[in-house]
């Protein structure tokens, strides 16, 4: 890590990476909170995040905006598109499966987004990278044998891992996309596209998103600030001081966090062999990390 300018003060990145990891942790908790279904929830956080993001893209980004080429746009559409269905399949299923299962299997997205990229950016995965995919595998499927909750349990792990595909998909475009546009146009493209879509789905399946009363309001409002803008945003400013094999690392406490919360506010105990394939799809996750990362530096 290197030094702080003097214009960033003495603040440490790692408490704001921490704080990030922290608010993004209780996205499941305020899920949980919602009465409305899953479509709901995820149209209102968007729409409270295109909105906070608004000021500051026309304040500062206008004419990057302005620049936007057609395939920037059609890129940023097919981003929001993936992001809707991945925040539709998540919030479902954690009415379904337990906080734990649920964020352990979300955060295989960095595998998928290996395999993803090795099949259609024509990348590599490094030889250590395989045993940690086959890793996380192997402890998904002992996660998802540990539910207890019948056909009903294992329906929310498959829309869980569904929701890591979904992300997968999204971080690859991000990836081609951030080469040339700055995070906060992107991230507003992306953002108010997925909000289109979400608007659409509604629309498409009959689904009132005003009728639910002020708690949706707030509980998306909730979503937007602390783990979408202070979460996510805090892990792309994080980057600049730290190494992405850290933050990645750092990430996978998400999980931790949220299902300790779960414990103490939703009484959700986890069981011997639960906890036994979240820890082995979280060690496949980071080790799957730490190999790409040797393998980038080499």
């Amino acid at each position: 890590m290197r030094p702080l300018s003097s214009r960033e003060g003495t603040f440490n990145p790692k408490y704001g990476l921490f704080l990030g990891v922290l608010g993004a942790s209780f996205s499941s908790i305020f899920v949980r909170w919602s009465a409305a279904p899953s479509l709901v929830t995820a149209t209102w956080r968007l729409g409270w995040a295109v909105l906070l993001l608004l000021p500051s893209v026309l304040l500062r980004h206008r004419e990057e905006l302005r620049a936007a080429t057609g395939r920037d746009l059609l890129f940023c559409a097919l981003s929001g598109l993936l992001l809707a269905f991945h925040f539709t399949a998540w919030f479902e299923s954690l009415k379904w499966t337990s906080i734990a299962s649920s964020t352990v299997l979300v955060s295989t997205e960095v595998i998928f987004s290996a395999l993803g990229f090795a099949l259609f950016l024509r990348g590599t995965i490094p030889r250590p990278g395989v045993l940690a995919i086959v890793l996380a595998f192997g402890g998904s499927v002992a996660l998802a044998l540990s539910d207890s909750g019948g056909a009903g349990a294992l329906k929310g792990d498959l829309l869980a891992v569904a929701a890591a595909v979904f992300v997968a998909a999204y971080t690859l475009i991000g990836q081609v996309q951030r080469g040339h546009q700055s995070t906060t146009v992107y991230t507003f493209l992306t953002y108010a596209s997925c909000l289109a879509a979400l608007l659409c789905m509604d629309l498409f399946t009959g689904t009132p998103i005003l009728s639910w009363g002020l708690r949706e309001v707030a509980v998306g409002l909730l979503l937007a600030v602390f783990c979408t803008l202070l979460g996510h945003s805090l892990f792309s400013w994080s980057l600049k001081w730290l190494s992405s094999a850290y933050v990645s690392a750092a990430k996978l406490c998400e999980p931790v966090f949220a299902s300790i919360l779960g414990f103490f506010l939703f009484r959700e105990a986890i069981r011997p062999l639960q906890a036994l394939g979240a820890l082995i799809v979280l060690a496949g996750v980071f080790l799957y990390t730490r190999a790409e990362t040797s393998y980038a530096s080499a």
